[in-house]
């Protein structure tokens, strides 16, 4: 019996190794592929075509832009910017998602933006 519970526990750690098991489901996986933000999540700015997520941790602010419709290549944009500061920019034509863009924003008022094929959301400063 020891052996058939070895050999079980050996075939379930390659198995993992090589990816065929999921805890969570594609759900979840995708979830996590789509914000790569460090912090929790605090807000998210829908629009017509996609939306704006915003997480926060103790000193820093990061903002993902999210296609509704990923696929095909589209322009998009996230701005993240501390009251202050300069804003934080990542744009350009992708599939999937801008970002992630972060800010050092200890104790001051964010400004957050994002767009996907020329529709857009701003938040005004927040998080102040």
């Amino acid at each position: 019996m020891g052996l058939i519970k070895r050999r079980m526990a050996g075939a379930l750690a390659v198995a993992a190794t090589a990816g065929l098991l999921t805890l969570g489901g594609p759900s979840v996986q995708a979830a996590e592929a789509a914000s790569s933000c460090a912090g929790s999540w605090v807000k998210t700015y829908r629009f017509a075509t996609g939306e704006v997520r915003v997480y926060k941790s103790r000193q820093y602010v990061c903002a993902v832009t999210v296609a509704k419709r990923p696929g095909a290549r589209q322009k998009m944009r996230v701005s993240v910017q501390a009251r202050g500061s300069r804003p934080a920019v990542d744009s350009g034509t992708y599939t999937q998602r801008a970002g992630p863009v972060t800010v050092f924003a200890l104790n001051r008022c964010v400004r957050v933006e994002g767009s996907v094929a020329q529709k857009s959301a701003v938040s005004g400063w927040i998080l102040c």
